[in-house]
């Protein structure tokens, strides 16, 4: 009886690796290589952005140099003190997410935003902000080339604006 037992088990084993085989062809999968990866999209982005090597474009909790812009969080923030025409907008309040790509030049494109109130729930902002938050963004030229052994790598960045009643509070991360 062991040894039946001990056969079953083996062949089990053996037969295992057949009955969860599956194939995914780069770019053939209905599925994104990793949550909130940005796909190129006709209808938003600019056809003359290119990515160096999209496939292997690094999230930005995949390298740890700290935030990739010249000057850094206060050059950052010294542009849109600058160019942010803040309104007072009763209820315009919670954060805007600006997420895009930085590629081996330097060079952003594949904007999306994402807004949210407190509770963290989605909501869509009044859009003299929200295109005003994205142009001043599109604008930035300070972003580093994210360095690499074999050639410079493309990058996901993202911008986080927490706003009260329409005026700019923070810039995030």
């Amino acid at each position: 009886m062991k040894q039946n037992a001990r056969s079953i088990f083996v062949l089990a084993l053996l037969a295992l690796p057949f009955s969860c085989t599956r194939t995914l062809v780069p770019g053939d999968s209905k599925y994104l290589r990793m949550v909130g990866d940005i796909t190129f999209d006709p209808k938003e982005d600019d056809p003359d952005f290119e990515l160096c090597d999209e496939a292997n474009a690094k999230q930005y909790h995949n390298f740890n140099q700290g935030f990739q812009y010249k000057g850094e969080k206060p050059a950052l923030e010294k542009v849109f003190a600058k160019a942010y025409r803040s309104k007072m907008m009763l209820g315009e309040t919670g954060l805007i997410r600006i997420r895009f790509l930085v590629n081996c030049k330097g060079k952003t494109g594949w904007f999306r935003i994402m807004g949210m109130n407190e509770n963290y729930e989605p909501k869509t902002f009044d859009k003299s902000i929200t295109k005003q938050l994205l142009q001043i963004t599109k604008s930035l030229s300070g972003w580093k080339i994210l360095p690499n052994e074999q050639a410079p790598e493309d990058y996901y960045q993202y911008l986080i604006f927490k706003l009260q009643d329409g005026q700019l509070i923070e810039i995030m991360p």
